[in-house]
């Protein structure tokens, strides 16, 4: 039994990995801003802990995070808002990153994007550009720092049924479910040969637990 808080615990992914991990046998600890939502986190098997993580300083994260085996950081502002998106995906995403060191929780997991880069390519005037760069500079943090990090790069996400299978070696970006992208979360924490490795997919045919297998 593994101890994970994953936030953004109400997105329609995390309820998903929530539910895997609990029927699975973790304790899962799902960080919501909202109360309201307490009562759909806990039908997955999550325990509830409302925090306002735009709010919240490091120290404040580390609380939440200490006692911790791992972080899912699967929080995001949701697009429309670019203030929102640069609080909530750049600079609390950060914080949490330091909050897990400063609590001793190494194992950290990032739900990014296919296409997320510093070189991303979106232009300045498109609706999307402060999250692809909120991203790309939250990715490269993750990556720079002394965590056992994963980030995990759907492509763009579908309220297809899972299949439990994906592609991992696509240089292209499809589509992919949010049911197989709670898999992925969930075969991730088990695996460590995905520690500091950016995995990007899509739907496919092979395997989850195989095709984030590191084979080198």
């Amino acid at each position: 039994m593994a101890r994970i808080i994953i936030f953004g615990g109400h997105g329609k992914i995390a309820l998903l990995a929530e539910r895997h991990l609990a029927e699975r046998g973790d304790e899962v600890t799902a960080v919501i801003r909202n109360p309201d939502h307490a009562e759909e986190v806990s039908a997955t098997g999550a325990t509830p802990v409302v925090a306002d993580i735009e709010q919240l300083d490091e120290a404040g994260l580390a609380e939440l995070i200490a006692g911790h085996d791992a972080v899912v950081w699967s929080a995001g502002a949701g697009g429309g808002n670019p203030a929102r998106t640069w609080a909530v995906d750049r600079d609390a995403a950060m914080r949490s990153m330091a909050a897990a060191e400063r609590a001793s929780v190494s194992r950290y997991v990032m739900v990014s994007y296919f296409g997320a880069s510093l070189d991303h390519g979106v232009p300045e005037d498109h609706s999307f550009f402060a999250y692809a760069e909120a991203k790309a500079a939250a990715d490269e943090q993750l990556r720079a720092s002394a965590l056992e990090w994963t980030v995990l790069g759907p492509s763009s996400l579908t309220l297809d049924p899972g299949t439990g299978t994906i592609d991992a070696a696509a240089e292209e970006g499809t589509s992919v479910s949010r049911e197989n992208v709670a898999q992925v979360i969930a075969a991730t924490l088990v695996d460590d040969s995905t520690i500091r490795r950016t995995i990007r997919f899509n739907d496919g045919s092979t395997a989850i637990a195989e095709a984030i297998r590191a084979t080198d």
